[in-house]
């Protein structure tokens, strides 16, 4: 395509009075030639917006740089697709931080504008992958409760919608439940499974698949070929998009022996609870009598690292339905309640409060023994926390443990992913399927395929439905996206996808290892097989190519190369230091975004550049920049470890790793360690970036300036 460059540079909200206008024409016309270079006093108006249109259609202008706000607002007023276009953000960044008409504020708005430039000369037109025979079919793996509500979701949205039970039968756990707890939460409610199921029955978009199992699944979002076996035979199926809702199971009771269960005949869990309610009396499993005092013991195996280290989240409301069935059966029963802590979030509390108006007797305590006597009576001792003594209950005809929920993912291969990285799904330490739990709760690390229910995190039924929904708008969402070329989130809408020059490959498979999506596969040389469609577009694979051969139409290590060498670099007599902040868009970018809009003064020294992750940072930026004589760089990204928040899974957790070998690099160049910094940071501490940018400018400055300089 022959580029036509405009530049239109906004004068509001401030940036007019803080900047040289004319010199940032001059920028613009005299050092890249821009045929085009307006100015408007509100771009984003309809004037402004308009005059930007006009050019394009009178004047053949296709390659836009708007200087003026972040490109994080406004970003859909100032949308000229499908014009080739970049924003260079001189408000939050430079105009709102940096004391107006300074030379250094200048300075800081010239090299940006010159990066974003130097950008655009180096981008092209996106053209989006489009695969062959795509589907918009949803796969959805599991026939229980969340799982048929996942299949009715995407169903009446209008999308087709293949729905696989292992079982005989749909409806999964619920075919066990006696009752639901469901809002407003004030008295029990029926399960109504056959309402459910006849739902999945009588709409047309939904083929069911019962007693049946996938083989495998290979291909990515869009052309996901399924086989399945049912009754003996396969069957192959296209679908786009898949929802995992395979749901849990009751964590072993035989691992509670110090619980009395396995020990005392009439210790039972709140499963065995469910089922004899359900078959209609209540009873002792040692003589059949009726139960008159029934104690629950909460947390039974759950928030202890020996068994489950983490709260199962319905056990308590679960005690309570099931304490409310002893209340029916016999009034003047007792039931009593041994708790941690009682957890009913939301409405749910409401029907703790019934259970108390019934004359449930609660003690939080933790139980420190148990035993029987003669006529197989429990007696149970516990410390009560809230009296600081020791009780003792006696005559009670029935033990139940609240155990946990665990996730069937943990130990089922439901998928059978046909991937270069296994199978399954990779999973949180607790075996729930791995997700950027804050943004992107449905998310896993194979893309186009969501994760729904109890399978994805412990929660009620209530809860199960509106996940279940919302796993399926993702679904549908992945497969309209793909439908068109473009990526799901994070970087939703993003039209390109990683291309390889595979003719430098030397096969040592960084890429495949380290793509944190499973998006590359190999073939039998170790050549990469990259699936488009499993791409979210975070680059990684970029960073991680030694050989330099992976790049972006809008993206690439020449690109963000050629932005650094951009920058200039004054002499060190001029005690003005140089230093690049290679800024995640994610958390960082919006971070400092923040602090300008808070007006939060930064250091001027610095100059921004945004990437996609610090997992697609190559070294060679690092290298390239201090050889130049720029005197530090500073890779600001999401956190790391167990609580991660990076939107690319290890982005962070990579550059760091990488960055341990960023010091030979620094030792062939004689140059100080201190030289290169990694910070994380979220978006929430956009008052403390001024403060990390500070600390690290100060160390910058003990230094000597960088002897590269005017090399």
């Amino acid at each position: 395509m022959d580029k036509k460059l405009g530049v239109y540079i906004c004068t509001g909200c401030g940036i007019g009075e803080s900047l040289d206008i004319e010199a940032l024409k001059k920028v613009a016309t005299k050092e890249f030639k821009a045929p085009v270079c307006k100015t408007h006093p509100w771009l984003c108006g309809s004037e402004g917006v308009e005059m930007v249109k006009a050019d394009m259609t009178n004047e053949g202008v296709n390659t836009l740089s708007i200087v003026a706000c972040s490109p994080r607002v406004k970003f859909d007023v100032l949308d000229f697709s499908p014009a080739l276009q970049d924003r260079v953000n001189v408000r939050e960044q430079v105009a709102w931080v940096l004391p107006a008409g300074d030379e250094d504020t200048q300075m800081m708005a010239e090299d940006q504008l010159r990066m974003g430039l130097v950008k655009l000369n180096k981008s092209t037109p996106p053209e989006p992958y489009l695969a062959e025979n795509m589907s918009k079919t949803v796969l959805v793996v599991g026939g229980g409760f969340s799982g048929m509500n996942a299949a009715i979701g995407a169903a009446q949205a209008g999308y087709p919608v293949i729905l696989v039970e292992k079982e005989a039968q749909l409806g999964g756990f619920m075919k066990t439940m006696n009752k639901r707890v469901r809002p407003p939460y004030k008295e029990l409610a029926d399960v109504d499974l056959e309402g459910q199921i006849k739902k999945v029955e009588a709409e047309p978009n939904i083929k069911v698949f019962t007693a049946a199992q996938i083989e495998k699944i290979s291909g990515g979002p869009g052309v996901f070929d399924v086989t399945l076996s049912q009754n003996g035979s396969s069957v192959t199926e296209r679908a786009g998009s898949v929802v995992l809702a395979t749901g849990w199971k009751p964590y072993d009771a035989g691992k509670l022996e110090h619980l009395g269960y396995g020990k005392f005949t009439n210790v039972i869990t709140n499963i065995q609870m469910e089922e004899m309610a359900r078959q209609g009396k209540i009873t002792r499993p040692s003589d059949g009598k009726e139960v008159k005092n029934v104690l629950f013991i909460q947390c039974a195996g759950s928030r202890d690292e020996n068994h489950l280290p983490y709260c199962s989240s319905v056990c308590c409301l679960v005690s309570l339905k099931q304490a409310t069935y002893v209340k029916d059966q016999d009034p003047e029963a007792a039931v009593y309640v041994l708790y941690k802590d009682i957890r009913t979030p939301h409405q749910s509390e409401d029907f703790y409060r019934k259970v108390q108006r019934d004359g449930g007797i609660f003690i939080r305590g933790e139980m420190t023994a148990i035993s029987e006597d003669g006529n197989k009576n429990l007696v149970v001792e516990a410390d009560d926390a809230l009296l600081n003594e020791k009780i003792r209950l006696e005559d009670l005809d029935l033990v139940v443990l609240a155990v946990g929920l665990v996730p069937t993912a943990l130990d089922e291969m439901a998928l059978n992913l046909d991937y270069r990285q296994g199978p399954g799904l990779p999973l949180t330490k607790y075996g729930f399927p791995d997700s950027n739990f804050i943004c992107f709760p449905y998310e896993t690390q194979r893309t186009g395929i969501y994760a729904a229910g109890c399978v994805r995190s412990p929660m009620e039924t209530a809860l199960c439905a509106e996940d279940a929904t919302g796993a399926a708008l993702k679904a549908v969402q992945c497969v309209e996206s793909t439908a068109i070329g473009a990526s799901t989130f994070p970087r939703s809408g993003d039209m390109t996808y990683p291309e390889f020059q595979m003719q430098r490959c030397t096969q040592c498979k960084r890429c495949t290892e380290e793509c944190p999506f499973g998006a590359i596969n190999e073939d039998e040389k170790a050549n990469p097989l990259p699936n488009p469609t499993r791409c979210r577009r975070c680059g990684t694979c970029m960073g991680a190519c030694p050989e330099r051969i992976i790049s972006f139409k809008n993206y690439s290590v020449d690109m963000i190369g050629s932005m650094i060498k951009g920058i200039e670099v004054p002499d060190a007599d001029d005690e003005k230091p140089r230093v690049i902040a290679l800024i995640c868009e994610n958390d960082a970018y919006p971070a400092l975004d923040m602090a300008g809009i808070n007006r939060i003064p930064i250091d001027p020294f610095y100059r921004f550049i945004p990437v996609r992750c610090l997992g697609s940072i190559n070294l060679v930026w690092i290298a390239d920049a201090l050889a130049k004589g720029i005197d530090g760089v500073i890779l600001l990204g999401c956190r790391k470890g167990d609580d991660y928040q990076c939107h690319f899974i290890k982005g962070s957790e990579l550059a760091n790793t990488r960055m341990e070998k960023i010091s030979e690099t620094l030792g062939r160049l004689a140059l100080e360690p201190d030289r290169v910094r990694v910070e994380e940071i979220s978006i929430n501490d956009y008052d403390k970036l001024p403060v990390i940018l500070k600390d690290f400018m100060d160390r910058i400055k003990e230094l000597e300036p960088n002897p590269y300089k005017g090399f």
